[in-house]
């Protein structure tokens, strides 16, 4: 049996970019080739599948993804990742499994070993799925296209789960849509460059942008009802090269979460026309261009198939251990999984992804009596961002065996 803290210390010092993630996937392929599973490798890139026929019965998908993110770790952990990569626009930046993905992959390889170890307890086919690119490049996406569901069975059911900051020991899943879509986009305003002392020859990309900006602030106050939800956020601005040049053009990076599709289309819509607005009024000559990036739909969490892993949880763990932690504003794109695999059954296969608790007990129940969460408590994607070995590990381990179990005869 893998020592899972041993793994998951070294996941973490070592974490891989969006579709580079060549070393963790030869560290997945060795220990699910050791279990005697039969492994496919290079799907999508750097996907991993293994799948374990165990007689007749139900195929359970278990889903762990394996990238990491372009950001700079402070955690002060012995661990601590120093690791440096070229990203896709060519540039050298840090990289930090600042959203737990090496968690992920560590419960993964545990719970595979437990259902092995199990074998004689249940039937049916296990399928190990360790995707790619969840960060950036929608690899649920790219697996599916590269005939993922040509070359491992399809699922009948799809389970993952997600580490949060919230205590460490606790579970929960949302029933319904249960994370936003999102949309990114990288928009480009054309302007008319030249001298910072003779502005009244240019057309300025930089006033153009700022307008932009603000203006797209008021989508969510003032194009979506109260009762609706929306995040349209601006997360990056470049333009120019020198305080006494006028830029040429400017950029901006800009991504947008929701919960239906009507709400979607209205802010996309919106952004659009705010984009082609703002850069009308400052006079451009050459209309805006608008790029889209990764776009994943409302995760959704089956409700009866939520029910019934939840229900197992209870059994499990305890009614103490579970909490609703309500729509949350982050997006997935495991719920890609289950729309290819209920197109190729042509019948629902549902989708359960549940959060795992990672965060400090005494530490998060501190800060919630104190309601300092959001300033004490380092979220994903935070370069303070570490969730607790134990019982961490432990938990999301059992937690995939027992909802794995859940369907597997």
């Amino acid at each position: 049996m893998t020592d899972l803290e041993a793994l998951y210390r070294d996941l973490h010092s070592h974490p891989e970019l969006a579709f580079a993630e060549h070393r963790t996937a030869g560290i997945v392929v060795e220990r699910l080739s050791a279990l005697g599973l039969d492994v496919t490798q290079g799907i999508g890139g750097t996907g991993v599948v293994g799948v374990l026929e165990n007689g007749e019965g139900p195929t359970v998908l278990l889903r762990a993804d394996m990238d990491a993110l372009p950001v700079l770790e402070d955690t002060g952990l012995e661990w601590a990742s120093t690791q440096t990569a070229t990203d896709h626009t060519g540039a050298v930046v840090p990289v930090m499994h600042a959203c737990g993905h090496d968690i992920h992959i560590t419960c993964l390889v545990g719970a595979v070993e437990a259902l092995v170890a199990a074998r004689d307890e249940w039937t049916g086919t296990l399928v190990a799925l360790f995707q790619p690119a969840e960060e950036h490049g929608g690899g649920a996406q790219v697996m599916i296209e590269d005939g993922l569901y040509e070359k491992v069975p399809v699922p009948d059911v799809v389970l993952g789960q997600h580490v949060t900051p919230l205590p460490a020991g606790m579970l929960g899943a949302h029933s319904g849509a249960a994370m936003a879509a999102v949309d990114t986009m990288e928009v480009t305003l054309h302007g008319r460059g030249g001298h910072g002392s003779r502005p009244e020859t240019t057309i300025d990309p930089v006033v153009m942008a700022a307008a932009t900006v603000m203006r797209l602030q008021t989508i969510v106050s003032r194009d979506i009802a109260p009762q609706e939800t929306s995040v349209v956020t601006v997360g990056s601005m470049h333009a120019g090269s020198a305080n006494n040049i006028i830029a040429a053009e400017a950029k901006l990076g800009i991504s947008v979460r929701s919960f239906s599709e009507e709400v979607r289309a209205r802010v996309l819509g919106s952004v659009e026309r705010i984009v082609s607005a703002e850069a009308a009024a400052s006079g451009a000559t050459v209309p805006p261009t608008i790029e889209f990036g990764e776009r994943y739909p409302v995760t959704v969490n089956d409700p009866a198939a939520t029910e019934r892993a939840t229900a197992a949880f209870a059994a499990e763990f305890g009614e103490e251990r579970l909490f609703d932690p309500g729509a949350i504003s982050g997006s997935e794109d495991v719920g890609n999984l289950a729309t290819a695999a209920t197109a190729v059954k042509g019948s629902t296969v549902p989708l359960v992804y549940w959060m795992l608790g990672g965060g400090d007990p005494a530490t998060v129940a501190a800060a919630l009596a104190a309601g300092t969460m959001e300033a004490h408590i380092p979220s994903n994607h935070s370069p303070h961002f570490a969730p607790l070995a134990q019982p961490t590990i432990d938990t999301g381990v059992r937690a995939l065996v027992v909802a794995a179990r859940e369907w597997l005869a």
